[in-house]
């Protein structure tokens, strides 16, 4: 077996999860930030919510699986996942 001592690259990558509630209440945002959410930003707009984060992790599928399930833990369902464009 090989191992590699290359230590793993933590990069900060920025997306967003979509919520299905349409709004949510303050003591809402205070259950994501309990969960482990400290690194998104909730924003409702035209009756969407959904939380952009940028988060640092070994890869982008860590970063929104750990995103996920953080926002699953605190009782949320998600519809999607949306990718930041670069402008």
């Amino acid at each position: 077996m090989l191992t590699s001592d290359k230590e793993p690259t933590i990069q900060t990558y920025g997306f967003s999860l979509v919520l299905t509630p349409a709004e949510i209440a303050a003591a809402d945002c205070d259950r994501l930030h309990e969960a482990g959410c400290d690194d998104g930003t909730v924003v409702t707009r035209d009756g969407v919510t959904h939380i952009a984060f940028d988060r640092e992790a070994e890869s982008l599928e860590e970063a929104i699986r750990s995103a996920t399930a953080q926002v699953r833990l605190a009782g949320f369902d998600i519809a999607r996942v949306e990718m930041d464009t670069m402008v």
